[in-house]
């Protein structure tokens, strides 16, 4: 795979959390260190997918943990700050990425059943090849992340 969109995806969404006067959301929702713990899930629960797969097992995605606030404030706390998070996000993106790289097409291609919510609203219920999965971080996920966390500054 090409992870090249996923890793200038994640410099942008580093270089916004890195900016100061990120404040509290207006809406109620998820904060700057939310927003990463977010991330640190969803990386995490991508890459053991992605190397459950390249160990011959078929796994499922379900992104309901990444989703969990009392998951994400422990993540959080298990960090000294933010810009602990930021350096742990750098670095599990960074990992995810080198996973990906070595994906052979056969391994990309493995269907995964996904499940993925997003503000309680469903967006997948069904298989997806593994380099989708993926690659919907860069397209998607990230860039999203990325302009919630620019929508803080104060």
């Amino acid at each position: 795979m090409d992870t090249t969109a996923l890793r200038d995806a994640y410099d942008t969404l580093l270089d916004a959390a890195a900016l100061p006067g990120l404040g509290e959301p207006d809406d109620g929702g998820w904060n700057a260190d939310l927003i990463l713990a977010h991330l640190l899930s969803v990386d995490a629960s991508t890459a053991a997918v992605a190397l459950s797969v390249v160990a011959g097992a078929r796994p499922a995605f379900d992104n309901r943990i990444c989703l969990d606030t009392w998951n994400l404030r422990r993540i959080v706390a298990e960090h000294s700050g933010r810009a602990d998070l930021i350096a742990h996000v750098r670095a599990q993106a960074g990992l995810l990425c080198d996973i990906a790289d070595r994906l052979g097409e056969e391994a990309a291609s493995v269907l995964v059943p996904s499940l993925l919510l997003s503000d309680d609203t469903l967006l997948l219920d069904g298989p997806v090849p593994l380099a989708a999965l993926i690659d919907g971080l860069a397209d998607h996920h990230v860039p999203q992340h990325t302009r919630q966390l620019l929508a803080l500054r104060g």
